[in-house]
């Protein structure tokens, strides 16, 4: 299997239980960690980052796109940025389900995006199961929230600090706490 129809695969939603894509998982995981060792290692100026996150990527990312790191990710292939994003330090993208992040996004400090899951039942709990996360345009996720499968965030909204996002966020509100729920409209 490819790297291309692995992450055809993953839209499907469909548990990671096969040798191929498995073996995608690990040899992708290893191309990371090296890449991140590498821009985790030393001070890079901003425009050095972009190309580090460009290899990462698999892409060549919007010349607006600001990173502080440290950044963390096991998988690196299958995040998508817009315009005029920013990341702030030390967040983590599980990515291996997709993480779309729309123009304008603003990330906080130690957020986490977690794409995969696993089974309920113990027998089956080593497979993991995809599902994307897509955060609209001109969105906030704050410090330290963990925005978990499949959710989707609409443009505008903001995800309180803290917040664990278990469910889909309307667009231009505010949501907050653990699990996070609906605080008010913008």
């Amino acid at each position: 299997m490819t790297l291309e129809e692995f992450k055809e695969f993953v839209k499907t939603g469909r548990p990671i239980d096969t040798p191929e894509a498995i073996e995608v998982l690990n040899s992708q995981n290893d191309e990371a960690r090296k890449i991140t060792a590498k821009l985790n290692g030393g001070y890079h100026p901003m425009e050095e980052i972009r190309e580090i996150l460009s290899e990462l990527f698999g892409y060549r990312v919007p010349d607006n796109f600001r990173v502080f790191p440290p950044f963390y990710t096991d998988f690196g292939r299958n995040i998508h940025v817009g315009d005029n994003v920013f990341i702030n330090a030390c967040c983590q993208f599980q990515d291996q389900g997709g993480v779309w992040l729309g123009d304008g996004c603003l990330i906080g400090h130690n957020v986490v995006f977690a794409t995969l899951n696993h089974d309920l039942d113990p027998e089956r709990r080593q497979i993991c199961v995809p599902k994307r996360i897509v955060v609209g345009k001109n969105a906030w996720i704050g410090s330290n929230s963990t925005i978990l499968t499949g959710v989707t965030i609409g443009d505008n909204a903001v995800v309180a600090a803290g917040a664990v996002v278990t469910k889909d966020v309307e667009a231009n509100t505010i949501v907050g706490g653990v699990p996070a729920k609906f605080i008010k409209r913008i």
